[in-house]
């Protein structure tokens, strides 16, 4: 597939497609534009009948550092953009806009990998930060690195949590409040114990290890993988998942509103101020 700018589609083996993140020199930082594109080649892949699992993995020392804040035409991409959902009012003004991109954007466009009707596993290695969450979590299969660091650290933002809140669901209810309440990393060790993380696997194994175990996966009849996927996918949402998921959306909103109307940013200025005094780069 040509013409992407952010990202790179693969074909490792038979039946398996790869996505690559590639923007490691902004250590994967997800503008609008590599989302949008991280979109079409799934869809790509997800149409393809030659193809029965999908692996997303990441170029460079970092899987992802989240959204890109540095990024200054991200409304203006979706605006000119075909719709994925079915939201509207990306230019209106007060609340507004931002719900309609981020219900586009984040939550509308992890809801929609979720579901894919094929297999995907997440190929991690080093940092996954907040947004880089809302990659990893849709997927059904996580292989990580034993450098692998997962965080969320959006309550430093002062916004309750990512916009895919999927924390109760991936380490359970105590371990989702702690690591919201701090903004710690958690380690593949931890997320492995804790049923979020399949496989901890070394730098140099991740992506043979992830061929395999995808390869092994493709063998089966592809009709009964997307129905194994379904099956589990619906038990989750019974469990709640779903409402939870619409409660939380509306809590981050509220939170951008409060900071807008607070600081005049959708996050705290602090947080941004810290960041990158810290981190000069993208």
């Amino acid at each position: 597939m040509t013409g992407f700018e952010t990202i790179r589609y693969e074909r490792p083996a038979e039946k398996v497609a790869r996505i690559v993140l590639d923007r490691a020199e902004a250590r994967n930082a997800q503008s609008m534009r590599m989302l949008y594109e991280l979109n079409d080649a799934f869809d790509r892949a997800a149409q393809d009948d030659s193809v029965s699992v999908i692996i997303l993995a990441a170029a460079g020392p970092h899987f992802s550092a989240g959204h890109d804040l540095r990024e200054t035409d991200a409304v203006q991409v979706v605006t000119d953009h075909r719709r994925v959902g079915t939201w509207c009012g990306f230019g209106c003004a007060g609340a507004e806009s931002q719900m309609a991109v981020e219900k586009e954007m984040y939550l509308g466009l992890s809801e929609r990998w979720r579901n894919l009707p094929k297999p995907t596993i997440a190929a991690v290695q080093g940092k996954v930060i907040a947004g880089g969450l809302m990659l990893v979590w849709p997927c059904d299969l996580i292989v990580a690195t034993e450098d692998a660091l997962f965080q969320d650290n959006t309550v430093s933002m002062g916004v309750a949590g990512v916009e895919f809140f999927n924390h109760p669901f991936e380490v359970g209810v105590r371990k989702a409040k702690e690591m919201l309440f701090t903004s710690d990393f958690l380690t593949a060790a931890e997320v492995h114990r804790l049923g979020m993380v399949n496989h901890v696997v070394s730098v140099d194994e991740l992506e043979s290890f992830t061929l395999r175990l995808a390869s092994r996966i493709a063998e089966k009849p592809l009709f009964a993988l997307k129905l194994a996927k379904e099956a589990v996918n619906v038990a989750q949402d019974n469990q709640g998942r779903a409402n939870a998921m619409q409660t939380s959306f509306a809590y981050h909103q509220l939170c951008h509103s409060h900071n807008q109307q607070i600081h005049g940013l959708p996050i705290d200025p602090g947080f941004l101020q810290r960041t990158f005094a810290a981190k000069p780069g993208a």
